[in-house]
């Protein structure tokens, strides 16, 4: 090798970097660490960034829309940022509005109707026993025997030692650990929507002052294809947006003509319900299935038997038909990746994974076939040999 002076600064940069890397895992727990406080001081702008993205797709539509360029003239053009932000955080209450005076009411209902139902219960529990002891007098006895044996314990020692339990273990210490998670995760979020807020009222001026930053200290050639991938990514994320709010509407549509034909008790509240849930990917649903199980099953417990075979059918024509189709086709990913991209992330993050590995697939789906198509165009592959 040719000792130059770039080749000398390659080397140089190659040192560094294996020294870095072994400093690194040496002190791997310190440096965990440090990436757990970081992620804790920018998880607020994270979240704000994902809600700033979601808000920004029904606002560009109302902005769209509402303001054409042909009203440039109109005063309120100027002030068209602001009011398609306002409409939609307007529609966005209204929306959550609407499904809690669904839900609600309904749910309280239901809570009801256990409970008066857990009284009949009780009053038939206790003439049964009373029955039953008319009947076995033995049984009786055997009561008296055990009540006295309880007659006979130490519940203050007992008490005393629950509350040594409670006082010194662990518990108190996670108490205050949960209040505190909840307590953040409201005052992120508050922070976050703020932070959405500015963003979106801001989103071209930002934007231009991060392309000045990319431009200014990267080669051009490197920041334009930067932001075709920047741009790709966003459209990916949004046609998945759009995708997963119409495969939700859809499938809440579906049962609720079911139910409604089949005559089944609360049609509209588990539609909705099971609508809300399936914007989780493909296993979402099976939440709303539960709850539905449950409201069902307090009227008739046989129908609550064939709301789970109605579920089980739909679910079937949802997961094989329309969610790869409508969401797949939406974000360009075939139906197959689909399905392996829901996997892959519920196996590993969880319902964030589910969320976010589909347009992450479709993203680097596409890359990648960019770039097969660039490499045998240049190689000039018989065409016949790829079939």
């Amino acid at each position: 090798m040719d000792l130059n002076r770039n080749n000398m600064q390659k080397i140089a940069l190659l040192i560094v970097f294996t020294i870095l890397l072994l400093v690194g895992l040496q002190n791997i727990g310190y440096i965990y660490l440090a990436l757990k406080g970081f992620f804790r001081l920018v998880l607020p702008f994270v979240i704000g960034g994902a809600i700033a993205f979601i808000l920004n797709v029904p606002m560009k539509c109302i902005e769209r829309n509402l303001f054409p360029e042909k009203y440039k003239k109109n005063p309120l053009y100027k002030l068209r940022r602001l009011i398609s932000l306002l409409l939609t955080l307007a529609l966005l209450v209204a929306i959550l509005s609407i499904l809690s005076l669904l839900i609600i009411p309904q749910m309280a209902e239901s809570i009801l109707t256990v409970g008066s139902r857990i009284s009949v219960a009780t009053g038939k529990l206790i003439n049964y026993l009373n029955t039953l002891a008319v009947t076995n007098p033995e049984l009786v006895s055997e009561l008296e025997d055990f009540a006295s044996n309880l007659r006979s314990i130490d519940w203050q020692k007992i008490g005393e030692t629950v509350y040594n339990f409670f006082a010194n273990g662990n518990i108190l210490g996670n108490t205050f650990s949960f209040a505190s998670s909840v307590i953040s995760g409201f005052t992120n979020f508050i922070i976050g929507m703020v932070f959405a807020i500015y963003l979106l009222l801001q989103k071209e001026t930002l934007g231009g002052q991060f392309k000045r930053v990319v431009y200014s200290f990267f080669p051009e050639k490197h920041a334009d294809r930067f932001f075709e991938i920047c741009q790709l990514a966003s459209d990916t994320f949004s046609s998945f947006i759009s995708g997963q709010c119409l495969e939700a509407c859809i499938l809440g549509s579906l049962f609720f003509i079911a139910m409604t034909l089949l005559n089944m008790p609360y049609a509209l509240i588990i539609s909705v319900l099971i609508a809300i849930t399936s914007l989780i990917p493909v296993f979402g649903a099976f939440i709303g299935c539960a709850v539905g199980i449950f409201l069902i099953l307090i009227v008739n417990p046989i129908q609550a038997l064939w709301f789970l075979i109605l579920f089980l059918v739909l679910q079937q024509l949802e997961n094989n038909l329309i969610y790869p189709h409508v969401v797949g086709g939406s974000v360009g990913l075939p139906s197959i990746w689909v399905l392996m991209a829901v996997t892959l992330g519920g196996s590993t993050m969880g319902v964030i994974g589910m969320i976010i590995n589909i347009p992450l697939f479709s993203v680097i789906y596409t890359l990648l076939k960019q770039s097969v198509r660039r490499r045998l165009r240049n190689k000039n592959i018989d065409k016949n040999k790829l079939k």
